[in-house]
């Protein structure tokens, strides 16, 4: 059982977190002609190591995170409510990356990571008309891990109350229409397709044409997530020089968001593998061989 006076702790620790932010968006709005636009974009997919290498990259001197949270969520969810000027306002100020950039004689970007972009019907075609030559990073993990976890992680959320299974039968039911509903009316949010999605974002390879065909395959960098926690050394310095970045820092590399979960059972994981064998398949062009999972017969 709580205690009272951890209650009021948390409630005030609450009420303190809500006047910073309050705070901060305050002074983001009135210089936000000061600030930058992100050069990079941490795209997706959901479950997949994002925040890890977001982890890293935030570490590195050249490169800026969001002043307040790793993910604004404007292309997704903040698009409908606000302008181009309330999501540069969450950026650093163009000079602080003046500033890295003349140190360390490198380029200097500012970057966040909102794992729904990727998925999401309407982001990719508005990253693509706002933020003119940004970068997408993408990592891709096993379907079938991602699709569990992805579940496990929205049950501890509570968005899911089914098991997996069921959760999986209910994927179609849920989905139907909500796509066109997200298309015909900027406001509408879909918590099906946010939170239940557990088939349908683990296939990369159509999300990554639609990217392809909007911002170009050179502006796209895709990610195998077990090779990158397999050799995070050697996946970093792809990233960076993919974004052009030359400056490394000593990074220790840390798994985040990981949750404990059950053993999957044996015939729903061959079901599985067999839906997405055909898209495992059109990931090969973009990871140059078969993704680890794949190679590596799970």
């Amino acid at each position: 059982m709580t205690r009272p006076g951890a209650r009021l702790r948390s409630a005030a620790q609450e009420r303190a977190q809500s006047g910073l932010v309050a705070g901060a968006d305050v002074l983001g709005r009135a210089s936000a002609g000061a600030r930058v636009l992100p050069g990079m974009l941490i795209a997706g997919g959901q479950r997949c190591g994002t925040t890890s290498l977001y982890q890293a990259l935030r570490r590195q001197p050249t490169l800026f995170r969001p002043t307040w949270r790793k993910g604004v969520h404007y292309f997704d969810m903040a698009y409908a409510a606000h302008d181009l000027a309330w999501y540069r306002a969450r950026f650093p100020l163009a000079v602080q990356l003046g500033r890295a950039a003349r140190r360390h004689a490198d380029r200097a970007l500012a970057f966040e990571s909102s794992p729904h972009y990727l998925f999401h019907p309407l982001a990719l075609e508005r990253i693509a008309a706002d933020l003119p030559g940004v970068q997408l990073i993408v990592l891709v993990r096993d379907p079938v891990e991602r699709a569990y976890s992805a579940h496990a992680h929205e049950f501890a959320r509570g968005f899911e109350t089914e098991p997996f299974a069921r959760a999986l039968d209910l994927e179609a039911t849920r989905l139907a229409g909500e796509v066109e509903r997200m298309v015909g009316d900027a406001a509408y949010e879909s918590r099906a397709h946010r939170h239940q999605a557990y088939r349908s974002r683990g296939e990369y390879a159509a999300q990554l044409a639609r990217a392809e065909t909007l911002l170009g395959r050179g502006r796209i960098h895709v990610v195998d997530s077990h090779r990158f926690f397999a050799e995070p050394e050697v996946v970093l310095d792809e990233v960076l020089t993919f974004l052009g970045v030359r400056t490394r820092v000593a990074t220790p590399f840390d798994r985040h968001n990981a949750r404990p979960r059950l053993p999957l059972d044996p015939g729903l994981a061959r079901e599985l593998r067999a839906h997405f064998a055909p898209h495992d398949a059109a990931l090969e062009p973009w990871l140059g061989g078969p993704p680890t999972w794949v190679a590596q017969g799970w």
